[in-house]
């Protein structure tokens, strides 16, 4: 409670602030100075993708990457946290961060993952994981609990030198999804792979940058909404059953 209590004062004080600087109807050249200004503001290597007005306080929202932050009109103050609507509890933030990470899940390479269905599998994800990550392997546990699903895996290596090595011992098993849930779930090892046998691995890594994804594992639902990192099985299931 302090937390959010300390966020929401920031977040009022700034806004008195831009309310008083922001001028009445900012235009594409503004925008494109104050992006200019919020690098500088930000250090050498921070690249701005975005800046647009917003409709709350007079804040102008500056995308980095995968996030959000906010400034004034004159980029005198920055401002790191979410936007709550006092009233609803909204998590605007929160919102644009799904909606400018968002992809088309038609668009996904499926034939480039490793499919496991359990039931029905009438839910379907995709998930991006590398064979020596812990949270990767946390989530299997989680998956293992779980039925009426279909889960596409893609082979993200980005952890370690040997990542690539495992991914390709398992993708070029008789049965690759038993070989991931093998290593994963009980550090069983693949066979080696044999010397002709091609793998996706460097289609998934440039899928990977694409879609910026920067940790594994990554999971995508069928709307086109990610979440970054391990859920648990209760996390899973009430996103699965949002998802239209």
């Amino acid at each position: 409670m302090k937390t959010l209590l300390s966020a929401a004062l920031a977040a009022l004080f700034l806004s008195g602030a831009a309310q008083a600087t922001t001028p009445a109807n900012a235009d594409a050249s503004q925008e494109a100075a104050l992006k200019k200004l919020v690098e500088q503001r930000l250090g050498e290597g921070v690249k701005v993708e975005s800046i647009r007005k917003t409709p709350y306080g007079g804040l102008y929202e500056v995308r980095v990457g995968n996030d959000i932050v906010y400034t004034d009109a004159k980029a005198d103050y920055i401002f790191v946290g979410r936007i709550l609507d006092a009233k609803t509890q909204q998590d605007y933030t929160r919102a644009r961060i799904d909606e400018i990470n968002k992809i088309k899940f038609a668009d996904l390479p499926l034939d480039s993952a490793i499919k496991m269905v359990k039931g029905n599998g009438k839910r379907v994800i995709a998930v991006f994981e590398d064979p020596n990550c812990g949270y990767c392997k946390r989530f299997r546990q989680t998956l293992a609990e779980m039925d009426n699903i279909t889960v596409y895996t893609f082979l993200y290596n980005i952890l370690s030198e040997d990542s690539a090595e495992k991914s390709k011992n398992i993708w070029c098993s008789p049965d690759k999804a038993k070989a991931w849930d093998e290593w994963m779930l009980r550090a069983k090892a693949a066979p080696a792979a044999p010397a002709s046998c091609n793998t996706p691995n460097e289609k998934v890594l440039e899928l990977g940058r694409k879609y910026k994804i920067t940790g594994t594992p990554t999971i995508f639902f069928t709307d086109g909404t990610r979440i970054p990192g391990a859920i648990d099985r209760n996390g899973l299931e009430s996103k699965l059953g949002s998802v239209k």
